[in-house]
């Protein structure tokens, strides 16, 4: 991701709740969560609104509009370039629509390292709203090492998720 590594190392606002869970020389377990005053219905639908969301400087091709997300069994989170190229960041593992999103891959600078990953997305109904948690587990061989990989993932992370929030917020044009 062209600005993926630059982008890491800055400091981002965080959601309501993030947390390095773990880590080790061998992986991490990240996780964040936010509030939202939408319908469980709502919250999980923007899920699959990437585009609308996902920081451009997250991004292979440096605009987020070339991003999808496919919400059923095989889908995929992928990005199109340029002279017909992509990339596959995560497949889609498990759906249960309004509830839960699991999807596979090692994202960013993660893909070229011997790492896997699974991202668990959580909808649950609260008063007043909704709960989104985000956890990823990434383990295997990365240089550097998942504990020092880990409080940059989790920076870039938990700026999709304050995006994700954000374009909740946002009053519907009609």
């Amino acid at each position: 991701m062209r600005h993926f590594f630059m982008a890491m190392g800055l400091a981002v606002a965080a959601p309501a709740s993030a947390e390095v869970v773990g880590s080790s020389p061998g992986g991490f377990v990240l996780r964040h969560s936010v509030q939202l005053v939408v319908p469980v219905d709502r919250a999980y639908t923007a899920i699959g609104e990437l585009p609308r969301w996902w920081s451009k400087d997250h991004t292979y091709s440096g605009d987020s509009a070339n991003l999808s997300l496919t919400m059923r069994p095989g889908g995929c989170f992928c990005e199109t370039l340029e002279k017909g190229g992509g990339i596959e960041h995560m497949r889609v593992v498990l759906v249960q629509p309004g509830e839960r999103l699991l999807m596979t891959g090692a994202l960013g600078p993660l893909l070229y390292e011997g790492v896997a990953g699974v991202m668990d997305l959580k909808v649950e109904r609260i008063a007043g709203g909704s709960r989104v948690t985000m956890e990823y587990r990434a383990a295997g061989f990365a240089a550097g090492g998942g504990e020092k990989l880990a409080p940059l993932v989790d920076k870039v992370l938990g700026e999709q998720l304050r995006r994700y929030r954000e374009h909740l917020s946002r009053r519907p044009r009609g």
